[in-house]
C-alpha cells in the first residue's frame, strides 16, 4: 500500500514565507494567497482545505471551535500562536509531522504547535 503523503494548506493569517520553506524542503505546501482564497471565511478555508485533502495551519483560534464540531470532517489542523516561534521553527516541526505521520491519523485531529 502506497503511504499518502500530508499535504498543507497555509491559511491566510500565517507568513507565506513558511508556505515557500515548507515547499523547499519537499512538503506539499501552498498558502491562501498561492490559491487566491484570500478572504474567505474560516468555513470556506476549511472546507477548501477538506476538499484539498490537506491539513490547515493557521494562527487564528477560531478555527479550533469550527473544527471541533462533532460533525466537521477535515484532514488535520494545527494551531499554534502567532508570537509563539520563528517561522524557522514553524517548518521544523510541521516537515517533521508531515514526514512521520499518516494522512489518516491527522484526520479530524488538532495539533497544537
Amino acid at each position: 500500500m502506497k503511504r499518502e503523503k500530508i499535504r498543507v494548506y497555509i491559511d491566510e493569517s500565517v507568513d507565506v514565507r513558511v508556505a515557500e520553506g515548507l515547499k523547499r524542503r519537499g512538503i506539499d505546501a501552498w498558502s491562501s494567497k498561492d490559491a487566491g482564497k484570500l478572504g474567505l471565511t474560516d468555513e470556506e478555508q476549511l472546507k477548501y482545505a477538506f476538499e484539498e485533502k490537506a491539513i490547515i495551519f493557521t494562527h487564528d483560534d477560531d478555527f479550533l471551535g469550527i473544527a471541533a464540531k462533532s460533525n466537521r470532517e477535515h484532514y488535520g489542523l494545527i494551531y499554534v500562536h502567532q508570537q509563539k516561534m520563528s517561522i524557522g521553527e514553524y517548518i521544523r516541526q510541521i516537515k517533521n509531522l508531515v514526514e512521520t505521520k499518516l494522512v489518516e491519523e491527522m484526520r479530524n485531529r488538532i495539533v497544537f504547535l
